[in-house]
């Protein structure tokens, strides 16, 4: 409109100077000052024709209106000040204006007559930019300079110019560091880099070498965040850094601009937008950067080389002309693979990936195996994988770098260890990439862990040997540099220890490995963690030069691991260790000063165990008084366990000669020890810290020693120890009960000494009744004294005086030390002290004031002790007393440990009420509701640390009570079950609190009672059981531990199995249905988590985590297995059992019913699925019980779920039962047949399952003496399936037809011999169909079908079948595969008489999966792999020499066609009528990909909608787009007219023209109409033609986005015809 107007203006006006003054008058808005500019721009045009007017006037006006309208426009613009437009207008508004008041300048400079004008405009400007001010004002300073820069004389305004261009270059490259207003200040460095900076460099000379100065200038920041800027001014600078040949160079003759190629700083740009850009278009441009340098170089044909910034290495960028072939390939390749994979669509992608190997080909001489190309170039390609969103891509790429070493062999080369240690490292620690590959069984391995440990195998051997301890080193550290998830740092770590051994790592190493250790720490799975450091254990033996390392940074070492999870002596990896330290012991560096301990450093390793024992017992100087603290465990685990190791050692020198060199220097290591021990009962002035040094060294020796892994037999070293602790017992327990019972322990950090001594004095204990206890024995001596001073000191009162610290440690000591000997005698009844009868130690306890806590100490008294208190709040192993809460929480646990086992002892005298013993001799027996009102109150006072004892005694009381006070049991068991909720993410202590508390609430007792009186009791313990259920879906093993318990409760033992009345849990028959069908879908982390852990599992003893860590069987195979093997169990002939399972099987079909009426469509795989599945597999197993009267009330149900649509598993389930009860009782063969009489439609395709199972009439006849009707009933059933329209129904009828008509012939049924010609010709077409289509191939695979070729319904009856075999055959996820030796490993229920039938008598587990309805898994699965390199593959790419990359994405619409430099047509696409945001985006793809000279919009916010850019992928980046809002349309539509264009308009008129028969010009312009009303008929009047689509359905008309775009393909197609013929 406003170019119209200037038109008009201009032919009408002959006084130009009032014509432009007239324009500069009044309020500067967008159509003013753009109608100003296309006004000036026309007589710039004439001017340069010569045929302008006013010769002598237009240069003053063009000054004038410069100087007096649109530079004070331009400098309100940048700063506001007074009279400045409008602060309010708009920011697309204010750009309107700032762009054609520029562009206005511009032409006034080029009309004023001299340079004058613009080198004060281009001053001026660069003062305001190079000042700083608002982001505004630098935008306004850009766009003048981009305006006048080509003003300016290259020569003469040389330094001007390259001010300039250093300012501008300083603006495009330092956006990204400033924070304020980035989104201006990102624009004004937009438009430096894409209009000013390109602007300056067509000046050449000093301007444009001052812009390649700042790209290339040494220290330049090259983070991804700096990377796009620097790459959006080289990008728009390529046509004078990589210029073609014969292109203007410079403006001086022999003038010679940069050649960027030449430049390894330009190179190492051009990488890292390759490599690390975080943004597409970045990235773009770094791909346009190298294809025009590849161009440039490939038409110049000169030789070209850019070394590396080291010196050293191939060229980053060469060329040779002889082998420009190979060259060209290689960068083919090379761009195309980057263009790939911005895709980030692996099907795309994976074809493609044999390039790279190809890459690798040409990048390697085959005359001296040097490298011809960089290899940075190869690792800019992984670092995109590796950093790609699409994790399957990253894998892709991880897995490919680690197989590079097993087809070739790769020259060593610096990046790659940099590369190694950098990005793939970060790569490796995505847990995700670990998963299992399809068709990999449980357990098998990651397939990138496997290659990841050959990988490194292989690249360290291959190292050089002066590189291979630094890349270790590195490698190593970098493990230290990040917290890894579990499963990652497991096979980072056994790649490690597979890697050959080599004198690699010293001190440095050990530490960083040290490192590694404590982070593996943090994870939760406890086998993943003991296993990582099995593997970083071997590691250090592997790798560390023992002369750089001593015995003390070892045994240090040592102590990071946790002997419970890895170390265990006895493991293969602690006999490993030992022979390590055997063979190296006389190698071992000596240390230039003493150690941290003060030891002298020794090589010999008896020596240093020696000097180390006898170090650790003698007492620090100076300290011979009581301490405030107890000593360090970690120096009494070192110690012990190098002894051991020493010792192990020793015995591995020895094997074959003299053994009692073992004993000897066992008492050598030990006798200092030994010598202290024994002097413990008779040496009152021994220093404490001794005493608890030598104790705490003792206790580890003895557990240490018999840490699981030790096995079963007591070795030698064991029983020295034993002999050993039993010569010092007396002197050892004649001081535990001094300290215990004569008030020397009197602080609060004392309370960590008695601990000590009741642990020492439980070991002695447990040591003399194994070797067999003897009434004389000194512990006996020892245990009544201490239990009757304990006894003494609870006695004792304060008198009514404050009580003291002292005496309330006192009494705190006093009941640990009897809750001691009563867990000792529960445990041990030979130490029963008194007779059966009550005595006054269980009078005494028993009349205890339960839950009385101790009063806190006095302020006064308590000061005394208050610095003890702070030594003993900073002792790290500390947990015994935190505060005085914590130590009357230990003695109320002490008083209810007591109470126990009481509780237990006498439990016999618990009476059912309260006042059936009117004088309790025992009130805490006899008094039990009163007990349980305590105990309930312990549970509220106590942490839940401490409340273990408490649910013990619950266990007793509460089925004594459930009868008379139901509601305090429920109170109780609710409080419990309160405490477990809370305890569940604390895994220390919820698993035995867990299973005290199912032990008491789920006692059989309990149980019965409930169920009896069915009260609140009952209803509360089955809400309780499905919470728990429900709580197992988050916690694996709470419902192992739930199902278990009562199992093994339910059933006492296999002998009399048969004689167990289930009377009682027949009322809980919920809990067995839930175990049979439990198991949840777990997320895709957990099943990796739990695939890792079977991995390890499978190792058996080869990793030392699988001998010390217990398997507790908490996986929910076992809830399922637990139940399956308790109805193992179960004899039909007890009635009890009996009628369980068949509540259990009505209770099954009803669920089975439920979830399929719960969702009529699901998905394979997904939890209804597997729902059903189980219970299917739960009936099989309760088959052989169901009699004939049964299944006549179940018969129905079976044969109805035969019609719902299931998936194949769980239709060869019912399928197999069916089988099954023919086979047993043909008598319901009748309903049987009755089944194929309902209505077609009704049937569709679940006659499928019927049909199959009269494929297996063989089985179900063979009870059946005459067998000639089954089979006229089943050959007449079978002949009008054969008939159906359905494939699949055919098909299966056919294979039934098969098997009934062989055994026709085999009996010879007489009366079938008149269809024997049309049966047997119909089976032989069958038989040998011509051709090779889907018919042919379906039936060939329905035979081979294990289904209808190999199974036996009655022979593959086992659970071996019914849980793996017929799963894993049918294409069940490896999740519901229950191997049958995992129902032999668990033994916490018994196997039954008939264990034989566990297993699979036939071949079935032989055969693979394959199911005939769906494809062959892996029959084509290979191809991709097998292929070196496509033939041809998917090219999603914009052609180089069509598309440089855009840098002005928001210029006007005459320049903007010009600046995009692509091939371009003359084809305007108007959519202004359009208002659905998707059309908008498809139609500017469309646009943009068919080449579209432009996209008329109504308005040009509709880009930033997300539904636009969701269809238009970034196409508006590439494509001009111009606003005209609707009411412009006509004006717009009549300047185009002038300008030769042909108006079409897409519409149906009554005199529209067919597509098909349409010529388009040239110079066409296609207006879309409205989606719902079309052209309006306004605009139809002004089209030149209307073109229809030609259709031949019934709906009227198609999508407008459709539309338009068939008619811009005709329009492209008939234009490339047509240019095609011209060439031609």
């Amino acid at each position: 409109m406003e170019r119209v107007l200037a038109e008009t203006l201009l032919s009408q006006s002959r006084d130009l100077r009032g014509l432009l003054g007239a324009l500069c008058r009044g309020e500067a808005s967008a159509e003013r000052v753009e109608t100003l500019r296309f006004l000036l721009q026309r007589l710039e045009d004439a001017e340069e024709r010569g045929g302008g007017g006013g010769a002598g006037a237009l240069p003053e006006a063009a000054r004038e209106v410069a100087a007096g309208f649109l530079v004070p426009l331009l400098r309100g613009l940048r700063g506001r000040p007074a009279g400045a437009p409008d602060p309010d207008l708009p920011a697309r508004d204010r750009r309107r204006v700032l762009r054609a008041a520029t562009a206005a300048l511009r032409s006034c400079a080029r009309l004023a007559g001299g340079p004058q004008l613009a080198a004060a405009l281009a001053e001026e400007a660069l003062r305001d930019l190079v000042a700083g001010g608002p982001a505004a004002g630098a935008e306004a300073a850009v766009e003048v300079l981009a305006a006048v820069g080509p003003c300016l004389r290259p020569h003469e305004d040389g330094p001007l110019l390259e001010r300039v261009a250093q300012a501008a270059l300083a603006l495009a490259l330092g956006a990204d560091g400033e924070q304020d207003e980035a989104g201006p200040l990102e624009d004004a460095a937009a438009l430096a880099a894409g209009r000013l900076l390109p602007a300056l460099g067509q000046c050449g000379g000093a301007a444009l070498r001052a812009v390649w100065a700042g790209l290339v200038a040494a220290g330049a920041p090259s983070g991804p965040g700096r990377v796009g800027p620097r790459l959006l001014v080289l990008s728009a600078l390529a046509e004078r850094l990589l210029p073609e040949p014969g292109a203007d160079r410079g403006p001086r003759a022999g003038e010679e601009d940069p050649d960027a190629r030449r430049c390894w700083r330009f190179w190492r740009t051009v990488q890292a937008g390759l490599a690390r850009a975080p943004d597409a278009l970045t990235r773009k441009r770094a791909r346009y950067l190298l294809q025009r340098a590849v161009e440039v170089s490939a038409e110049r044909g000169a030789p070209c080389a850019c070394g590396p910034r080291e010196g050293t290495g191939p060229s980053l960028f060469w060329w040779c002309e002889k082998k420009k072939d190979e060259l060209l390939k290689f960068w083919e390749n090379y761009i195309l693979i980057l263009e790939t994979l911005e895709g980030n669509q692996i099907h795309v992608i994976k074809p493609v990936l044999p390039k790279l190997n190809s890459l690798f080909e040409y990048a390697v001489s085959e005359e001296n195996g040097c490298w011809l190309f960089h290899p940075s170039w190869h690792m800019c390609i992984y670092k995109r994988m590796f950093e790609s969103e699409n994790k399957i891509l990253t894998r892709e790429g991880v897995i490919h770098f680690l197989e590079l070493y097993e087809t070739r062999s790769l020259p060593f080369a610096p990046e790659f260890s940099e590369f190694i240690i950098g990005p793939l490292m970060d790569a490796l620690s995505e847990s995700s990439l670990y998963s299992r590959s399809p068709g990999q069984l449980i357990g098998s391995g990651s397939p990138l862990g496997l290659k990841l440990q050959k990988f490194l195998v292989t690249y360290v051997s291959l190292l050089p040997e002066e590189i291979k301890s630094s890349f270790l080193l590195k490698f190593i550290q970098k493990m230290t540099s990040r917290h890894w998830c579990a499963i990652p740092i497991l096979f980072l770590s056994k790649a490690l220890a597979n890697v050959p051994r080599c004198k690699a790592l010293g001190i440095e190493g050990l530490l960083a490995l040290r490192d590694v250790l404590q982070r593996t720490m943090i994870t939760h799975q406890i086998l993943l963690r003991g296993a990582a450091q099995c593997y970083l254990l071997q590691t250090a033996m592997n790798l560390v030069d023992v002369e750089k390392v001593t015995l003390s940074d070892v045994s240090t070492f040592l102590m990071s691991l946790r002997q419970e999870e890895s170390l265990g002596r006895g493991t293969s990896l602690w006999t490993e260790l030992c022979d390590w330290l055997r063979v190296n012991e006389s190698c071992f560096g000596r240390a230039s000063a003493c150690n941290p301990t003060g030891l002298p450093e020794t090589p010999s390793l008896n020596a240093y165990v020696k000097n180390l024992v006898q170090e650790y017992i003698t007492s620090p100087a100076g300290e011979t008084g009581e301490d405030c603290f107890m000593p360090d465990w970690f120096e009494a685990k070192l110690v012990a366990m190098m002894v051991l190791l020493a010792i192990d050692v020793e015995g591995m020198k020895t094997q074959y000669s003299e053994k009692r060199r073992t004993q000897n220097v066992l008492r050598i290591f030990l006798d200092p020890l030994l010598d202290s021990l024994l002097k413990l009962g008779t040496n009152a002035y021994m220093p404490v810290l001794r005493a608890d040094r030598c104790l705490q060294l003792l206790l580890k020796l003895l557990h240490t020693c018999m840490l699981t892994g030790s096995g079963a037999r007591d070795d030698e070293v064991f029983t020295l120890l034993q002999s050993f602790a039993m010569s010092a017992t007396e002197s050892v327990s004649d001081f535990i009960l001094r300290r215990l019972t004569m008030n020397e322990l009197s602080s609060v950090s004392d309370l960590d000494r008695c601990h000590l001594y009741l642990m020492v004095l439980t070991e002695l204990i447990n040591i003399h009744l194994k070797v067999g206890w003897k009434r004389g024995n000194p512990i006996w001596r020892v245990i009544s004294p201490l239990k009757n001073a304990s006894i003494r000191h609870l006695q004792d009162t304060d008198s009514g005086q404050e009580p003291t610290l002292a005496g309330q440690i006192q009494r705190v000591v006093s009941m640990a030390a009897l809750a001691t000997v009563c867990e000792a005698v529960d445990q041990k009844p030979e130490l029963q002290l008194d007779s059966l009868e009550p005595g006054p130690t269980e009078r005494f306890l028993a009349s205890l004031p339960l839950n009385q806590t101790l009063q806190k100490p006095h302020p006064e008294e308590h000061s005394r002790d208050d610095n003890c208190l702070f030594c003993f709040s900073f002792s790290e192993d500390s947990a015994a007393s935190q505060g005085w809460g914590k130590v009357v929480a230990q003695y109320i646990h002490d008083q209810w440990v007591c109470l126990s086992f009481l509780l237990r002892k006498y439990h016999t005298l618990i009476p059912s009420s309260e006042g059936d013993v009117p004088d309790p001799v025992l009130p805490a027996v006899q008094m039990p509701a009163r007990t349980l009102q305590s105990a309930l109150g312990a549970l509220t006072v106590l942490p839940s640390d401490q409340v273990l004892p408490v649910f013990h005694c619950m266990k007793v009381l509460v089925p004594k009570l459930l009868t008379s006070s139901e509601s305090l049991c429920v109170e109780s068991i609710d409080m419990a079950w309160k405490i477990i909720s809370a305890l569940s993410n604390t895994q220390l202590i919820f698993w035995s609190n867990l299973k005290a508390f199912v032990q008491f609430v789920f006692d059989t007792k309990v149980l019965t009672i409930a169920a009896k009186i069915k009260g609140q009791a009952y209803f509360k313990i089955k809400e309780i059981m499905y919470k728990m259920i429900e709580m197992s879906a988050i916690k694996t093993g709470v419902f192992n531990t739930l199902i278990s318990y009562c199992c093994k409760s339910w059933i006492v033992s296999a002998s009399d199995v048969s004689q167990v009345s289930l009377s009682s849990a027949k009322n809980y028959s919920e809990l067995i249905l839930e175990a049979c069908i439990f198991g949840t879908v777990f997320r895709r982390d957990q099943r990796l988590i739990q695939d890792v852990q079977t991995y390890i599992e499978n190792l058996g003893h080869d990793c030392a985590a699988n001998t010390v860590i217990e398997n507790t069987k908490r996986e929910d195979h076992y809830v399922r297995i637990c139940a399956v093997k308790f109805l193992c169990l179960l004899h039909g002939s007890n009635m009890s059992h009996k009628l369980f399972m068949e509540d259990l099987a009505i209770k099954l079909l009803d669920k089975d019913e439920s979830v399929s009426k719960s969702r009529t469509r699901y998905y394979v795989n997904s939890q209804q699925h597997r729902l059903k599945n189980r219970v299917w597999q739960t009936l099989l197993v309760l088959f052989p019980s169901f009699d004939q009267n049964f299944l006549n009330r179940i018969i129905d149900k079976i044969f109805q779920a035969g019609f719902i649509n299931n998936q194949a598993s769980i239709k060869y389930f019912i399928e197999w039962i069916i089988i099954l009860i023919l086979h047993k009782f043909p008598q319901f063969l009748l309903k049987f047949w009755d089944c194929f009489s309902y209505c077609e439609e009704n049937l569709k395709t679940s006659i499928c399952t019927f049909l199959s199972v009269l494929s297996h009439l063989d089985i179900i006849t063979q009870n059946i003496p005459e067998k000639k009707p089954v089979l006229k009933q089943a050959l007449v059933t079978v002949l009008q399936w054969c008939f159906s329209h359905n494939f699949s129904i055919r098909l299966y009828a056919l294979a039934a037809l098969k098997k009934v008509w062989s055994m026709c012939k085999a009996l010879r049924v007489e009366e079938l011999e008149a269809l024997t010609s049309v049966i047997e010709s119909s089976l032989n077409q069958v038989e040998n169909m011509p051709g090779t289509g889907n018919a042919k191939k379906n039936w060939q695979r329905i035979q081979e079908h294990f289904f209808f070729a190999s199974f036996h319904p009655v022979r593959d009856y086992c659970l071996e079948t019914i849980f793996y075999n017929l799963p894993r055959l049918s294409g069940l996820v490896e999740d519901e595969w229950i191997a049958i030796g995992k129902f032999t490993r668990f033994t916490d229920i018994p196997s039954d008489a008939g264990f034989q039938w566990y297993l699979s008598p036939t071949h079935l587990c032989e055969l693979k999966p394959g199911d005939w309805a769906q494809q062959d898994v892996g029959s084509h699965s290979g191809e991709a792999d097998s292929q070196s390199e496509w033939t041809d593959v998917q090219k999603k790419i914009i052609p180089w020499k069509n598309n440089a990359p855009d840098l002005d994405l928001e210029l006007v619409f005459q320049d903007r066609v010009a600046k995009l430099g692509k091939s371009i047509s003359r084809l305007i696409v108007v959519a202004s009528l359009i208002d659905k945001p998707t059309n908008l985006g498809g139609l500017c793809r469309t646009c943009e990909v068919f080449g579209a000279s432009a996209l008329v919009l109504g308005s040009l916010q509709c880009v930033g909608d997300k539904q636009f850019q969701g269809l238009s992928v970034s196409a508006e980046q590439w494509l001009p787009l111009v606003e005209v809002k609707p009411p412009q349309l006509i004006d717009f539509l009549q300047q185009k007219k002038t300008e030769g264009y042909t108006v079409i308009g897409v519409e149906q008129t009554a005199k529209s023209v067919d597509l098909t028969q349409y010529s388009f010009p040239e110079r066409s312009l296609l207006l879309l109409g409205n989606e719902r009303e079309g052209i309006p008929a306004n605009l139809i009047q002004q089209l030149d033609v209307c073109v229809e689509i030609p259709q031949q359905g019934i709906i009227r008309s198609l999508n407008v986005h459709v539309s338009g775009a068939l008619l811009i393909w005709e329009y492209t197609r008939q234009q490339l015809l047509r240019h095609g013929g011209a060439e031609s």
